[in-house]
């Protein structure tokens, strides 16, 4: 899967929040100064050509939506910053975090209890 510009991802971020739209209807959801009409028209063009953006012929206009879920494109994403940044270890990974300053104690927390119940499930499926 190809990466997205922070414009193009911009573009992403509102299809997936409305699911399908025209051009003209998905200018709103732009915070202001928006983009002039032919910038976004540019841009999910561009999104097609990379597959991650079709559309339907509607009398005369083009109904866009996304072909790629925002779920996909996440986990394709976090995997690219993985392997960039912390040499595809999640230890390292977790560890950069855990030593976050700005992390309190009670997201602390709660990150080890997702990670104490994904080690339990883990547990119970290799009993199985």
């Amino acid at each position: 899967m190809k990466e997205l510009t922070r414009s193009e991802e911009q573009v992403m971020q509102i299809l997936w929040r409305v699911g399908k739209g025209y051009v003209h209807e998905l200018l709103q959801y732009f915070p202001e100064p928006k983009p002039a009409y032919n910038t976004v028209s540019t841009f999910i063009r561009i999104l097609e050509k990379k597959g991650f953006v079709d559309h339907e012929n509607i009398n005369k206009s083009h109904l866009y939506y996304p072909m790629v879920t925002k779920s996909e494109y996440a986990k394709q994403t976090f995997k690219t910053l993985l392997k960039g940044y912390f040499s595809n270890s999640y230890k390292q990974m977790v560890s950069f975090f855990a030593d976050d300053d700005k992390l309190s104690i009670s997201e602390l927390e709660e990150m080890k209890k997702l990670i104490d119940k994904q080690i339990l499930e883990k547990q119970k499926a290799n009993e199985s």
